[in-house]
């Protein structure tokens, strides 16, 4: 499972109206790739449709899509989203990561 706060929520739902998508009936799709400097690093995007190898969960009536591999790491991940002075954009709180960047875009386990 993976939660979205409240701020995430509001954030997801302005963003995919801007780019032409519905927060009621489309995803976002959050995903790990390799790379970045722990090793490990988030991916997030809108899609219109899911496959059947995904995954799919929704809470704070945000739906959300997650492969299984990247599902693996990710179990347990609150989105968040940042908009203070220190930096803006999305936030993986990720219980799973044992070590993560600077700038939080990336992690190791």
């Amino acid at each position: 499972m993976i939660k979205v706060s409240e701020s995430a929520r509001h954030k997801v739902v302005s963003l995919m109206t801007e780019e032409g998508y519905n927060a009621t009936t489309d995803y976002v799709r959050v995903g790990v790739k390799s790379g970045g400097c722990s090793g490990l690093s988030y991916e997030l995007t809108f899609d219109n449709s899911a496959t059947d190898t995904d995954k799919i969960f929704e809470d704070n009536d945000v739906r959300i899509i997650v492969d299984k591999k990247s599902f693996l790491y990710l179990v347990g991940t609150t989105l968040e989203y940042s908009g203070g002075l220190n930096g803006k954009g999305f936030v993986f709180n990720n219980p799973n990561a044992q070590r993560t960047c600077g700038c939080g875009e990336s992690f190791s386990l």
